[in-house]
């Protein structure tokens, strides 16, 4: 079984998703939500995104993508020279993990090269339009079909309402 490529991502109502190498809000429930996503599958991602992390993430494989040669990620983290490369050692984590999901989770370069080849987003929807310097890149949405939604007010720990919506490739 191939595994699926899901994007997982927090969207501002402005495009904004990052802000200074990091979120530009504090949302206790998407990170739980991200982990429960996340756990036991291979996350992709660039290295920036990775270095805003600032930590391994137990209990999943991380895949940090770098055209940096030099660039040695901690113990625990796997380097790819290149969105294939990553995409292809995903792919083999995913098959030795048993993972039916590649977990796509960032920045806006990698969503952007490889949201065609994209199956599930995981989007959280926040209220509101914070500053910003990172935008999730402009998609057709008529592609996309909302198969899942959760509307939530702030809980403790939240800077924002939110809603979790889960969307799968449009079929012709």
């Amino acid at each position: 079984m191939t595994p699926k490529l899901a994007l997982i991502v927090a969207i501002a109502e402005n495009g904004v998703i990052g802000k200074d190498n990091g979120l530009p809000w504090h949302l206790s429930s998407d990170l739980k939500r991200f982990r429960a996503l996340t756990i036991g599958k291979p996350v992709l991602m660039g290295r920036k995104t990775f270095d805003s992390i600032g930590r391994v993430l137990p209990g999943r494989d991380t895949i940090a993508v770098s055209r940096d040669p030099h660039y040695t990620p901690p113990t625990g983290v796997y380097a790819a020279a290149s969105i294939a490369a990553g995409l292809e050692l995903a792919r083999t984590r995913a098959e030795a993990l048993g993972a039916d999901e590649i977990m796509l989770a960032g920045g806006a370069e990698l969503f952007a090269a490889l949201i065609d080849r994209v199956d599930r987003i995981y989007a959280t929807w926040v209220a509101g339009a914070p500053d910003g310097d990172v935008y999730f890149p402009s998609i057709d949405w008529s592609q996309w079909r909302e198969v899942k939604r959760e509307d939530h007010q702030p809980q403790k720990g939240d800077d924002a309402a939110f809603s979790f919506v889960d969307y799968e490739r449009a079929t012709a």
